[in-house]
């Protein structure tokens, strides 16, 4: 009688539960009967949904990896996704994904894009291959990739161009070819590591324009100028790194611009031309290296008077002089294979008699070396629009009639800022016709074997440090 009793009464529970899990739709509950009486779980069907959603992304990602040499994926096993090896999850949502150095061999599928919380991905020194799914755009909490070191190829991967809130974007070590895409540099990102792949054609002419912090796009095949709008934002750059490539005709004067720039490597291209006076201007530079191209003519004298400089490396140019400065530079001044006279270890006179690129028209302002204010302390701002009572809040006025020897060089670079500025007609960075070939184009003729670049005391290990397995560019 008792046993009956239980079980009509469970059922009436159930009808109840029942019931309301009607009413209740999506919200989810579930219900149960067992010889203790009857249960009811519930709590979100959401994070039911998402975790289904998540088993289904990894278990079809699994199916897709043919090689596991250290055995990460039998761990992802079973629905709860959380405790598999390199997933973190916040509540039941997983937001991070790291294997990297996990050598997996295989390729990234569409239904990765279902892991909708997902902040973190770092597949970095493994053998994944193929294309990057065009689904990707829809990881709208994605705000770190790294698919570094692996075996990626053919074009520039477009869905991570509209990946609407990433951050870090790291594509290096790869065999990426084609062109690199100008929209690249209009999202607002803080890292755009592309070094260490095939890519070709010119570098998008609104570079400058671009939030990043760092900029590699060393060890690939890029050809044309530097793009005159490099420098004009004023942005805040930390570190660019072009050496290794194919660039041709000059350094654009705006690179002075960059007053934040730590790193600034442009080795083992065919720039040619002057070394701009407004480098002089690069008051936070601690790496400089314009080694194994065709600059020419003398170094300008400030620009081994940076007070945080600590490597300057020049080699293998046409310069001709160097101020004595260069000799106090901290940690090396490298001047070797140049034209400099009554220095050992320099070209044979015949090569320099006639210097390559020697005649290249280079827009030069001013016309003498330039004294920067960022030098002698002194903060410039270049709106043209500031009231002339600026001054007195420490802000040079360029119209101001002013006497002092220092503040006349603070002026000067203020007139040269503004005039830079205007090489820039449009809002992507591209001159006018009248100043739109500053540096006649000259074809490159050389390939040049990767180096090893230096790297900022302040940023060493900023991004993780190298990635194993490569040791040319950080």
């Amino acid at each position: 009688m008792v046993r009956k009793k239980k079980k009509g009464n469970n059922f009436k529970l159930l009808t109840v539960f029942l019931f309301l899990g009607t009413c209740l739709g999506d919200y989810g509950i579930g219900v149960g009967i067992g010889d203790g009486g009857a249960w009811v779980g519930g709590g979100g069907g959401g994070g039911k949904q998402q975790t289904n959603a998540a088993y289904s992304a990894l278990q079809s990602w699994k199916s897709a990896i043919t090689e596991d040499p250290s055995g990460v994926l039998k761990t992802w096993v079973g629905e709860d996704v959380c405790s598999y090896k390199g997933i973190f999850c916040s509540g039941s949502s997983v937001i991070a994904v790291d294997l990297n150095k996990a050598n997996l061999k295989g390729n990234i599928v569409k239904d990765l894009s279902l892991l909708s919380d997902l902040t973190i991905l770092h597949l970095n020194s493994n053998r994944f291959s193929g294309p990057i799914p065009v689904s990707f755009r829809a990881l709208e909490s994605l705000q770190e990739l790294d698919l570094s070191n692996n075996r990626f190829s053919g074009s520039f991967p477009q869905a991570t161009i509209y990946i609407p809130n990433l951050i870090y974007l790291d594509l290096r070590f790869n065999s990426f070819t084609g062109s690199v895409p100008e929209n690249l540099f209009n999202k607002q990102l803080d890292a755009i590591l592309l070094n260490n792949n095939q890519f070709t054609g010119e570098i998008p002419r609104n570079l400058g324009y671009s939030s990043a912090s760092v900029i590699n796009l060393a060890n690939n095949k890029l050809s044309g100028e530097i793009p005159t709008s490099f420098g004009i934002s004023g942005s805040r750059l930390k570190e660019v790194l072009f050496l290794n490539n194919q660039l041709t005709g000059c350094i654009p004067e705006s690179v002075g611009m960059f007053s934040e720039i730590e790193v600034f490597d442009v080795s083992f291209n065919s720039l040619m031309g002057h070394v701009p006076d407004t480098i002089s201007c690069l008051s936070e530079i601690e790496v400089l290296s314009f080694a194994h191209n065709k600059l020419s003519g003398d170094l300008p004298d400030l620009v081994c008077s940076l007070r945080n400089l600590i490597n300057l490396t020049v080699a293998f140019n046409f310069f001709s002089g160097f101020s004595s400065e260069c000799s106090r530079v901290s940690s090396g001044f490298d001047f070797t294979g140049n034209c400099i006279p009554g220095v050992g270890y320099q070209r044979p006179r015949p090569d320099c008699s006639v210097i390559a690129g020697g005649a290249l028209s280079c827009l030069r302002i001013p016309a003498q070396p330039l004294t920067c204010a960022a030098i002698l302390g002194l903060k410039v701002t270049s709106s043209p629009s500031r009231p002339r009572s600026a001054s007195a809040q420490g802000v040079l006025d360029p119209n101001s009639d002013v006497r002092d020897q220092r503040a006349a060089s603070a002026r000067d670079l203020f007139l040269v800022c503004d005039s830079i500025r205007q090489l820039a007609s449009d809002d992507q960075g591209v001159p006018d016709q009248a100043t739109k070939d500053v540096c006649d184009p000259i074809e490159a003729t050389r390939s040049i074997p990767a180096c090893v670049p230096f790297v900022s005391r302040s940023r060493l290990n900023s991004f993780g440090g190298p990635i194993q397995q490569s040791s040319k560019v950080k």
